[in-house]
């Protein structure tokens, strides 16, 4: 499971025009599940995105995280994040380490709900869709997180 954090002023997700999920100050997660990922990794992938302290404090310190500050996150499906570069002779990504996406959508389901239960306000994408993002980062601040 990777996802790929970034601290944003605000952010939105729309399918076909109309947007599906919008959060003020918090984080945007692009999120792949892999093959080999379960409910297991979901639950501490959002336990690392919650807590991860990539808010400053008063010094100017990354020393806050998403709960300390309150704000939200913006959950979006991305397969693309299991891509394989490094095998490849060409220059098309390899997607078969990639959860199909019946088994996929489950685990971003539950990684969602997790990071809700953690006391995170979340707002989703929809998983499988064509989507556009708009994301306001702040900082920047963009981290990799694998599970």
């Amino acid at each position: 499971m990777r996802a790929v954090v970034q601290r944003v002023a605000r952010a939105r997700v729309a399918v076909s025009g109309d947007a599906v999920g919008e959060i003020g100050a918090g984080i945007c997660v692009l999120l792949g599940v892999s093959r080999e990922d379960g409910r297991a990794e979901a639950e501490r992938l959002a336990g690392k995105v919650a807590r991860l302290r990539i808010f400053e404090n008063e010094d100017g310190k990354f020393d806050r995280s998403l709960l300390d500050v309150g704000g939200g996150a913006l959950v979006v499906s991305q397969f693309t994040l299991i891509a394989d570069s490094k095998r490849q002779k060409g220059t098309r990504p390899d997607f078969s380490h990639a959860a199909r996406p019946e088994v996929a959508e489950p685990i971003y389901e539950h990684f969602v709900r997790a990071l809700g239960d953690l006391g995170v306000p979340v707002e989703t994408g929809v998983f499988g869709a064509r989507m556009t993002l708009e994301s306001i980062n702040n900082g920047p601040v963009t981290l990799i997180l694998d599970v």
